[in-house]
């Protein structure tokens, strides 16, 4: 059989570890030299981000295996090295390994995987795939806290709003100014709506006339108006998206009182619109047509006998659909379904599916101990500085100045290996916890839907269900992981022997 190696690496810092590529090479080398079925074909050797949509080496890989006749083995070290995600790579792979044209080789995980692999192993490969998945989000946490040093400095990273531009100094630093040629125009939209006498409509027409235009040299649309005057960036606070609001350094155009009377002007005009206050349905707002796309909609039908009923029919906003209504009650008879399904799962699979990851996290363990050794000594040194600043302070070698700018970085750093060292040390305990919430939740699923209210119903479903669509009257969706993994175990016939053999 032939086999295809594959060495991957996303960052300089795995280049120089264990991970590196030569390290891959020589591990995947030897793999084979042990198992005679198999003959080297070719390697693939680089360095891209396995979390990334677009994989351009990856692609390559994929597509020599598809152009092959015969049963072609995929060696890679580690299930880290192939992918991160599931939706990355994985779902060409899995064809492939089910119409029994791929088998996939991971030797420092001791498993393989073929097109008859037990339920069992597919069960490790995917919870292989969510630890590298959750290593990653870990990852991203370091990006996080990188920015909220930027907040703390009152940096805006993003791109400033319509009456600022980006600019850099002779000293290649950054910042944003006011925009010379939109800013005085800004300033007096705000003034004109102040005064309650301008509809976004007119206040568009006269910001045409003054000369505004959009960052791409385009006449601004209302929207584009509206967004203004609801941008806290002009008197000094910065939005995000992801984090809560933050005082930014650079120079404001308004005050917050001119900011805050256009905006009771317009709650003011908001008030004024008649409102229309909607019942609680549990499907709303998660449901779409699968023919045509649009919306599914609740409504409610009153029978002779004074009993209500629930239906859901598609809004038909393309105009190519037929309206059919389906009722709530055929709608949850699926959901029942997948909660008696769930209910398989009994106690003592919770605590092996628990005692098995804290098996396949030992690396991981490592990697989390040396971080908090490397916290907790970076803390001490960082305090000894502070303390020797203080010193040095006290006896009159250094200015005021000096201290009071080496104290604050001193303190920054300090609050910064608080928060990771917080982090890192709940980081165990939460992971575990959470696979144990996970089961529990999954085994009284039954039980919590049908105590709970509508809204709580919702919330629930949608935390269940990925992509609910109705077609023909019949539910139809996936549901997410992790639930979906303990599905797969929970129905797996052999679990219960399984699970007895590696418990001993």
């Amino acid at each position: 059989m032939k086999a295809i190696i594959l060495a991957r690496v996303s960052t300089e810092e795995q280049k120089e570890a264990g991970n590196s590529l030569p390290a891959q090479q020589d591990r995947l080398r030897s793999y084979i030299e042990r198992k005679p079925q198999l003959i080297l074909d070719m390697e693939y050797i680089f360095d891209e981000s396995a979390y990334k949509e677009h994989r351009k080496e990856f692609d390559n890989v994929v597509a020599y295996i598809v152009s092959q006749k015969e049963v072609v083995a995929f060696c890679c070290d580690k299930v880290d090295r192939l992918t991160r995600d599931f939706l990355v790579g994985l779902p060409t792979l899995e064809k492939l390994r089910r119409d029994g044209k791929i088998e996939l080789h991971f030797p420092s995980d001791n498993l393989i995987l073929h097109k008859d692999s037990p339920a069992t192993d597919l069960f490790h490969f995917n919870i292989a795939v969510s630890l590298a998945q959750y290593y990653s989000n870990s990852i991203s946490d370091n990006v996080k806290r990188a920015y909220e040093k930027m907040r703390r400095e009152g940096v805006y990273p993003s791109k400033p709003p319509l009456g600022y531009i980006r600019t850099t100094d002779i000293d290649g630093k950054k910042n944003i100014i006011p925009d010379p040629e939109r800013a005085s125009i800004i300033v007096r939209l705000f003034e004109l709506y102040s005064t309650g006498n301008y509809s976004l409509e007119t206040l568009l027409r006269e910001a045409i006339r003054m000369g505004l235009k959009s960052s791409g040299g385009l006449t601004p649309p209302r929207s584009c108006i509206e967004n203004i005057l609801n941008d806290t960036f002009y008197y000094g606070v910065a939005q995000s998206a992801k984090y809560p609001p933050y005082s930014h350094k650079y120079q404001c155009l308004i005050n917050k009182e001119l900011f805050d009377k256009c905006q009771e002007i317009k709650n003011k005009k908001c008030n004024n619109r008649p409102k229309f206050v909607s019942k609680d349905f549990i499907f709303k707002a998660l449901l779409t047509c699968k023919d045509c796309g649009c919306s599914m909609t609740p409504e409610m039908h009153q029978k002779k006998s004074g009993l209500v009923f629930v239906y859901y029919s598609c809004t038909n906003g393309k105009g190519n659909c037929q309206r059919t209504y389906v009722s709530e009650s055929s709608l949850l008879e699926t959901v029942y379904e997948v909660f008696d399904r769930l209910e398989k799962i009994t106690a003592k699979d919770q605590a092996y599916i628990v005692q098995e990851l804290r098996k396949t996290t030992e690396a991981e363990t490592i990697f989390h101990k040396a971080q908090l050794a490397r916290i907790n000594a970076e803390y001490e040194r960082t305090k000894q500085r502070d303390d020797n600043l203080l010193e040095a302070f006290l006896d009159k070698n250094i200015t005021k100045e000096v201290y009071d700018k080496k104290h604050q970085q001193y303190y920054n750093s300090i609050q910064l290996l608080n928060r990771e060292l917080e982090e890192h040390s709940r980081g165990d305990h939460d992971y575990q916890t959470t696979v144990a919430t996970v089961c529990s939740l999954a085994r009284r699923s039954r039980d919590i839907f049908e105590s709970s209210e509508p809204s709580e119903k919702r919330a629930f479903l949608n935390y269940l269900l990925q992509n609910p669509t109705v077609q023909a009257k019949n539910l139809e969706f996936t549901i997410r992981s992790p639930f979906n993994e303990l599905l797969n175990w929970a129905e797996c016939p052999d679990r219960g022997a399984y699970r007895e053999s590696n418990s001993n």
